[in-house]
């Protein structure tokens, strides 16, 4: 009687996922893998080599690489340190580092649009105390930039749930054994923390990979990712069909991603808090 009450509550949340994730999923690999007359191809895949799509994959494989690794490199100690406090301190530091998520990823967008701008506030206030204005926006930099700000605690949290499970015991142990504190970090902490990193990374890398948006606000319009690649190809072209071939392709290294992280964080440490 219990295991069929749990199927009907369980039933509300299968339809979601038939109407918004199976759906929409078959939708695009029904229209990625044919053309407008519906006969089966795959030219929409093998486009991603044409030199314009290429281009566009290559460069957000790059800025998406640049803007994992600062994650990881600032998400690292602050997750330490974060680790390292009490438990009524790090809840509000991370309610604080968190706060922010709560806003329109629209909005937080355009806010960097303001801060970066010609004329946006960081000029105006570089300008005031006589220093040269910065020529940022509309570069790979400002997406770089836009691209951590909105990602970076997708890198933290996952890394600092893992630095929380650690037993301290075995801190204390290497440090008994006569191991100092870079020494217990590369031989303890780090290694324990991995699957918190490969989560990191997955959560970052990804969105930052299909990302349009920061691109579009950042960089101007100027700079094509392959995201605003497909964007493109659905609202201004009206070509379903490659636009779904593109996403495809962008697919395969969400599955690659997937894989990786199952292998590294088999009991879902890095997951979630």
């Amino acid at each position: 009687m219990k295991n069929k009450f749990v199927k009907w509550l369980s039933l509300p949340y299968a339809l979601w996922s038939m109407a918004f994730v199976i759906i929409p999923l078959l939708m695009v690999f029904y229209f990625g893998l044919t053309d407008k007359s519906g006969k089966f191809t795959i030219s929409n895949i093998l486009s991603i080599s044409l030199p314009v799509h290429f281009k566009s994959l290559l460069i957000a494989l790059l800025l998406s690489l640049i803007s994992t690794i600062i994650c990881l490199l600032l998400s690292y100690p602050l997750a330490m340190i974060l680790s390292s406090m009490n438990s009524g301190n790090n809840r509000l530091m991370i309610l604080i580092f968190v706060l922010p998520m709560w806003m329109n990823f629209l909005l937080r967008t355009l806010a960097w649009q303001t801060l970066l701008e010609n004329e946006g506030v960081i000029n105006t206030i570089l300008r005031a105390i006589h220093l040269p204005g910065l020529k940022i926006i509309n570069t790979p930099y400002a997406i770089v930039f836009g691209m951590i700000y909105n990602f970076l605690p997708f890198m933290v949290l996952p890394i600092y749930n893992v630095l929380c499970k650690i037993d301290k015991n075995l801190l204390n142990a290497a440090r008994d054994l006569g191991a100092n504190e870079i020494q217990t970090f590369l031989k303890v902490t780090l290694p324990l923390s991995v699957p918190g990193i490969i989560s990191g990374i997955t959560m970052v890398f990804v969105p930052a990979l299909t990302t349009f948006v920061i691109s579009d606000l950042l960089g101007g319009s100027k700079i094509l990712l392959i995201g605003n690649v497909i964007e493109q190809e659905f609202t201004l072209n009206s070509n379903w069909n490659l636009g779904s071939g593109l996403s495809i392709v962008l697919m395969l290294f969400i599955v690659i991603s997937m894989i990786i992280t199952a292998i590294f964080d088999k009991d879902g440490e890095g997951s979630a808090l």
